[in-house]
């Protein structure tokens, strides 16, 4: 079985908020054996055009997780915060 990503493209709107969204996302993530694999300020634009400052990549077993992560009462409970906190776009990939 290969794992799958979610990629997030993001760009800050709230400092603090972001903040506390960011530390309630990893408890989100163990009941679904996601990993945090990535938090990283964009270096540079190598080519093409990228709106977002940051990013965050975080590996899964499967889509399905995935999916069930994101639809869970814990995760869907930060969705408010996250949307006060940042523009966000969510991506997910099979790897």
């Amino acid at each position: 079985m290969s794992n799958a990503y979610v990629i997030g493209h993001i760009t800050v709107k709230d400092a603090k908020k972001w903040n506390e969204y960011r530390n309630q996302v990893p408890a989100t993530l163990e009941p679904w054996g996601a990993e945090l694999v990535l938090r990283g300020k964009l270096a540079s634009i190598l080519s093409g055009e990228h709106l977002h400052t940051d990013t965050v990549v975080i590996r899964f077993p499967s889509t399905k997780a995935i999916d069930d992560w994101y639809a869970s009462p814990a995760y869907q409970a930060l969705i408010p915060l996250r949307k006060k906190a940042a523009e966000i776009v969510l991506l997910s990939y099979d790897g």
